[in-house]
């Protein structure tokens, strides 16, 4: 048999496999692969497969995960991954996070910065009925229409006396605290100027956890062992107040609690997370590495009070200062095209220099968001910020802004 015969037969049994325990064929808001669609292992103890030679296997992984760069095709990657722990292993491996191969693979690549030289375009859909937004990779208005597009994440807006609070999950269907697709949420002040962006899981072992009253409730009703227990504040955005009514577009930073400053820098980095260790808790051993490699809040060491000092040396992103246009009598940036619709809520963020002058790392667009259609919105993000950063910053922009405008 030769190679291509092999790795085709392979991708025929895998899709098989997929299609039986990974749901695909289902809505478009059910193709996010969790950890609760995963195929017992036991199923592959007989098979061919599981025995294959690590030199071979690997072989044909490489070219597996080499020749489905896009989805949906990329769903055999996932598909191998979940055969049994050696692939799993092997897999893990082979790809790489999305800062070197501008590829989303797993849940855990939401969490991990983007491609650097590069912007990750994508799109968010509102639904003003049921006050929801959904995070889709590659899609435009006319395949959001044929049921197309890569599935991300889902946010749903809480409105609160004193606050607002929008939950974010990976399953567009359940968007609640209680879910075990749960992974963060953004909450505002009562006026809608200033947000905190709480991560579920910490990003680091030295994370501060912030006890809420939603977090104290979940914790007492114990959900799910599965529900995350904390909320670790990732990014603090605030908006500008424009008490006298001046024109002009919105004036917002954003301190990213979790990113140096110097990640911008050539030779910079950002924390990553590449691993999602598995717990006791853990109902499918094979896919562990969805979860995070952090530990819980309440094995996290404490840590002293966050102040002025604490913030120093953080990323600071500011949105790019537009320009008049005479002829149109309009504020506008350069969106290469991403953006046609003018709107209060396009932005563009680039990196806040530390101190002294700005160098040519601090004109890159980090992020930018803009209106393309009545509920369609474009979201490109790039390196050292993640895909949910950029959702919960963009979301940030939806809030009603009385002070602000």
């Amino acid at each position: 048999m030769s190679f291509k015969s092999l790795i085709q037969e392979m991708r025929g049994e895998i899709g098989s496999i997929s299609r039986k325990g990974f749901g695909f064929g289902r809505s478009r808001s059910q193709r996010v692969v969790q950890d609760s669609c995963v195929v017992p292992v036991d199923a592959f103890k007989q098979s061919c497969w599981a025995t294959m030679p690590p030199e071979l296997l690997r072989d044909v992984l490489i070219r597996i995960e080499a020749s489905e760069d896009t989805w949906p095709s990329r769903k055999n990657v996932v598909s191998c991954a979940g055969v049994c722990r050696n692939w799993r292993d092997l897999v893990k491996e082979i790809v790489q996070v999305p800062q070197l191969s501008s590829k989303f693979t797993f849940p855990i690549s939401l969490k991990q910065p983007g491609p650097r030289g590069s912007l990750v375009q994508c799109y968010i859909i509102r639904n003003r009925t049921n006050q929801t937004y959904h995070l889709y990779l590659g899609l435009n208005q006319a395949a959001a229409s044929n049921d197309d597009g890569k599935f991300l994440l889902a946010a749903k807006r809480f409105r609160r006396p004193t606050c607002t609070d929008y939950v974010i999950s990976l399953n567009s269907d359940d968007v609640s605290r209680g879910s075990s697709s749960y992974i963060g949420k953004l909450r505002s002040n009562f006026l809608g100027t200033k947000f905190t962006v709480y991560d579920a899981q910490p990003t680091n072992p030295g994370a501060q956890v912030t006890r809420t009253r939603s977090t104290r409730l979940l914790s007492l009703k114990q959900v799910s062992p599965r529900v995350p227990s904390g909320n670790y504040p990732v990014a603090h955005i605030s908006y500008e107040l424009n008490v006298l009514g001046s024109r002009g577009p919105r004036r917002m930073q954003c301190v990213m609690d979790a990113i140096p400053a110097s990640a911008v820098e050539p030779g910079g980095s950002a924390p990553t997370q590449t691993e999602l260790l598995p717990t006791n808790l853990d109902m499918f051993p094979s896919f562990s590495f969805f979860r995070s490699k952090s530990v819980r809040s309440e094995t996290l060491p404490p840590t002293s009070t966050s102040g002025p000092a604490q913030k120093e040396g953080l990323l600071v992103l500011k949105n790019k200062a537009p320009r008049w246009h005479e002829q149109l009598q309009c504020w506008c940036l350069n969106f290469n095209g991403r953006v046609t619709v003018a709107s209060v809520k396009n932005f563009q963020l680039v990196a806040a220099p530390e101190n002294g002058p700005a160098g040519p790392e601090h004109e890159n667009v980090i992020l930018q968001f803009g209106k393309v259609g009545k509920d369609v919105f474009t979201m490109d993000f790039q390196y050292p910020i993640s895909a949910f950063q950029a959702f919960t910053i963009c979301l940030s922009s939806f809030d009603t802004k009385i002070a602000c405008e």
